[in-house]
């Protein structure tokens, strides 16, 4: 596998695996993550790919998977406000929005394990009823940290990080 930056020539697919995403997520309990607002919006992936924070996922040059990475000092605004603690205060990268297609395991760790190679500090969120998320962020390596509330629906989500 590989990863690389997506551009607008991919959105049909990224949009695609999205849909696929939203369906696993249904089938696994957990709807309200993203399928009650057909999360995440077009717009807002035309957006992360103009700012260079969309990336894909590609074997044998087929597009698996994709998430949005970004790093900085207090990059992610939800996360300045934590019922809980951050374990440390120093630039950290972020992972949002990781789908992959079903057909093709590993892709999450890939993904994740390439977002933490680049940072070596790494926070992630996702909702309650994303079992799936949390048993993978676990065995990444990742400790929960706490809660924080994303801003577009102040819905709570659980807070991971890895350094």
């Amino acid at each position: 596998m590989e990863i690389r930056l997506a551009n607008t020539e991919d959105l049909d697919e990224i949009m695609e695996i999205y849909k696929i995403a939203r369906q696993f997520m249904k089938d696994h309990g957990n709807e309200r993550q993203w399928g009650i607002r057909q999360w995440p919006p077009i717009e807002l992936i035309e957006k992360d790919i103009a700012e260079r924070k969309s990336h894909v996922c590609l074997q044998d040059g087929e597009i698996v998977g994709v998430f949005y990475y970004d790093y900085g000092k207090d990059v992610e605004p939800t996360y300045q406000k934590i019922e809980g603690k951050w374990k440390d205060p120093s630039p950290y990268g972020v992972v949002h929005r990781i789908a992959s297609k079903q057909n093709v395991k590993g892709v999450g760790t890939f993904c994740i394990s390439y977002a933490f190679e680049k940072s070596g500090h790494l926070r992630i969120d996702t909702h309650a009823d994303n079992y799936v998320m949390q048993n993978l962020l676990k065995k990444l390596g990742f400790e929960y940290c706490g809660i924080i509330y994303v801003y577009e629906d102040h819905d709570p989500r659980y807070a991971y990080e890895k350094n």
